[in-house]
């Protein structure tokens, strides 16, 4: 269970759904140390957490992300390759564990994302855009590269698309973020996070576990050859054919009701 108050973030669950929102408007929910150490931590909170079902992320205010914050930015400045790397790797850090959760994470791009915030945009499972969303990938416009965030827009995007948008840093919208796949839908503004928990709830019908495993494999099996993926996959369904859920899910289709997944009660909720 999660009850502690952050600084940066605020959150809402209902209905096993956790609404994440950044919580910084003041400065466009740009992240510094505190916020990525905050979404880790609250991360793996919800990994573990068994009443947790689906995360949904947005941004308090008029912006989503403005990225790295300014402040944050002045000292790096003077900071050695040793202190840089460590910065560095709190936002690898961030967007692998959004990545590789336990659970569908979507984000709700409610206005401008701009440089480290579009590794949201990236890592998510699904993305869904306000009709009001900007993004850009502005890194280059100050000297510097969408290092950290780029394994994740790259596995979601094309290079002949991406190419531009790196390269020049240039805004766009969500029409051009959908071309690139890098957003799932756009709505309208004032629709977005009812949209977006609407679709999370799509995901209560399915089981937790697969779901899980089913975020494995787009981990695991792309980098491998085919006979490795072969074995590999081989091995995951095996293990997931004998598994309670599994064995659940069977029956219940077999039996034409609904299956009833085991998945822990939380007597606050």
């Amino acid at each position: 269970m999660i009850e502690k108050k952050f600084e940066t973030i605020r959150y809402e669950i209902a209905n096993r759904i956790i609404t994440l929102w950044l919580n910084r408007p003041e400065v466009h929910n740009a992240f510094n140390d505190t916020m990525l150490a905050e979404l880790v931590e609250i991360l793996e909170k919800i990994d573990s957490d068994n009443d947790i079902r689906v995360v949904v992320i947005t941004g308090e205010g008029k912006s989503f992300s403005a990225g790295a914050d300014l402040n944050w930015m002045k000292k790096m400045v003077d900071y050695t390759y040793e202190e840089n790397y460590r910065d560095s790797e709190m936002i690898s850090r961030l967007f692998y564990k959004i990545y590789t959760l336990n659970k569908p994470v979507i984000s709700a791009i409610n206005g401008a994302t701009i440089g480290g915030g579009m590794g949201f945009v990236g890592a998510s499972d699904l993305v869904i855009a306000s009709d009001r969303a900007k993004f850009g990938l502005s890194e280059v416009r100050i000297g510097l590269v969408p290092a950290c965030i780029s394994p994740y827009i790259i596995k979601k995007s094309t290079e002949g698309l991406l190419k531009e948008l790196f390269l020049t840093g240039k805004r766009f919208g969500p029409e051009k973020a959908r071309e690139a796949n890098l957003v799932n839908y756009i709505v309208e503004h004032e629709k977005l996070l009812e949209f977006a928990r609407e679709v999370a709830e799509k995901f209560m019908v399915c089981g937790p576990e697969a779901i899980a495993v089913c975020k494995d494999l787009f981990l695991e099996v792309p980098d491998r050859n085919l006979e490795d993926a072969a074995e590999y996959t081989t091995d995951v369904i095996a293990k997931l054919r004998i598994s309670d859920e599994a064995q659940e899910g069977m029956k219940a289709f077999l039996e034409k009701r609904k299956p009833k997944w085991h998945i822990a009660e939380s007597s606050e909720r």
